[in-house]
């Protein structure tokens, strides 16, 4: 006999059926978890996390990332569910993972009856391929904006948006379509395109769609300007700093005198970056990395609005909707590299200033900035369900097909396809 070495408190069971029933209760145990926070009366959950930060929300898959799950496998499948099901459709994880437990606790039954695993499986797959098919037999085309703000609606549904779904709706529309692209005869739309930034305060209406992009940082210089007009935007991909050696290096300087002649080449050299900057013609400047205070001071008296610091994912959504290019060397700025906006403004949003880059002539990349709630839990929330609408709306837009609750009239009703597909199942199961 083997000598297995197990941690005190550990359980060991042993045969098919006991750990089949473990299984399915744990999978059941996780669905029961989240299946309050469906639908329009659902209740959102508190989540505390091991070093106290807190989030309440009635998305699935954000329960259910934030739920400490190792064992049994089943149970952690069922969280991957969830995840792939936020990740390919953004909506509708609470759903799949309710489905999933409902599905093992039929498939429990018919193992107490004796049918194999291997038959249900089977029957569950012949069950997925009958339901794709009625789902086509039912489907509809979405060619208008209207259809899109009813599903945006349906995905913003019992996610604490009160009575402003109809208009955050219209916001998620409209950022779609302004990023929505046309590849080889079909239309493709990246979420990752839109982007979404909130900031606690003010009302859920005062959320605002940006034909352009929003950061979250404010001029690197008090005198610089606050708005400029007609801009010629910058995106330098390295800093605006004297590179330090890679070595270990001293400088001894014997004279006292030449100490001047050292600090005013280091502000030389500042000088002639801002020159260069100057001579493209840019007016406004994006850095990645950080921008040197002789450099700031140099920047702000050319007048030049100057950010650093700048996200990398910002930096190329900056570029989508300016038009303009990221370049790593100041020598390789010219002004077919730049990119183009109406205006360049830092704003006061709450207790924050951040910086709007607006009136983009054809962008790639829009921004929504979602205000609303006295705290930021309920604007984190808001920004899940957005999130979600965005996703959905993007599928929808590509794929130019969705399911109604309803056909239009002469059409057969969902309920009786559901009935007829409930009728075929059992059909199925008695034949078996």
């Amino acid at each position: 006999m083997p000598i297995l070495i197990l941690k005190e408190g550990t359980q060991r069971e042993q045969g098919g059926k006991s750990a089949q029933k473990a299984n399915i209760e744990a999978a059941k145990a996780i669905a029961d978890a989240v299946r309050t926070t469906l639908g329009p009366k659902g209740m959102d959950k508190m989540l505390v996390d091991s070093i106290g930060d807190i989030i309440i929300s009635n998305d699935g898959a954000t329960i259910l990332k934030e739920m400490d799950v190792e064992h049994p496998p089943t149970a952690k499948m069922i969280v991957e569910v969830a995840k792939s099901q936020d990740t390919a459709v953004g909506d509708g994880t609470t759903t799949a993972v309710i489905l999933s437990g409902e599905l093992l606790k039929q498939a429990e039954e018919l193992l107490d009856q004796g049918v194999h695993p291997t038959v249900i499986t089977n029957g569950f797959r012949i069950a997925v391929n009958e339901a794709k098919k009625l789902l086509e037999s039912i489907a509809m085309d979405a060619k208008d904006d209207a259809t899109l703000k009813r599903i945006a609606m349906t995905a913003l549904s019992g996610k604490n948006t009160g009575l402003s779904k109809e208009f955050l709706a219209d916001l998620v529309v409209k950022a779609v379509n302004a990023v929505a692209e046309e590849r080889n005869g079909r239309i493709v739309v990246d979420p990752a395109n839109i982007k979404v930034d909130k900031k606690a305060g003010g009302s859920i209406t005062d959320t605002q769609y940006i034909n352009g992009i929003v950061i979250d940082k404010e001029k690197v210089h008090a005198k610089m300007p606050s708005v400029v007009k007609d801009a010629r935007i910058a995106l330098i991909d390295s800093a605006l700093e004297i590179k330090k050696t890679e070595i270990e290096a001293k400088v001894q300087i014997t004279d006292p005198s030449k100490i001047q002649d050292f600090l005013a080449q280091e502000s030389d050299t500042f000088k002639q970056m801002v020159e260069k900057i100057k001579k493209s013609g840019a007016n406004v400047v994006f850095c990645q990395k950080g921008i040197d205070d002789i450099a700031q001071h140099y920047l702000a008296k050319e007048g030049i609005y100057a950010v650093r610091r700048v996200k990398k994912s910002d930096m190329e959504k900056l570029a989508k909707a300016t038009g303009g290019r990221i370049v790593t060397n100041l020598d390789d700025l010219t002004p077919d590299v730049l990119g183009k906006a109406e205006k360049v403004e830092e704003q006061k949003i709450s207790d924050d200033r951040m910086t709007f880059v607006t009136g983009c002539a054809n962008p790639k990349a829009v921004s929504i900035l979602i205000r609303g709630g006295g705290t930021e839990h309920v604007v984190a929330e808001i920004e899940r369900a957005l999130n979600d609408a965005i996703r959905v709306v993007s599928i929808t837009k590509e794929d130019g097909r969705f399911v109604p609750r309803r056909r239009s009239s002469g059409g057969r009703d969902i309920h009786e396809a559901q009935a007829l597909r409930h009728k075929r199942g059992r059909q199925g199961a008695a034949c078996r």
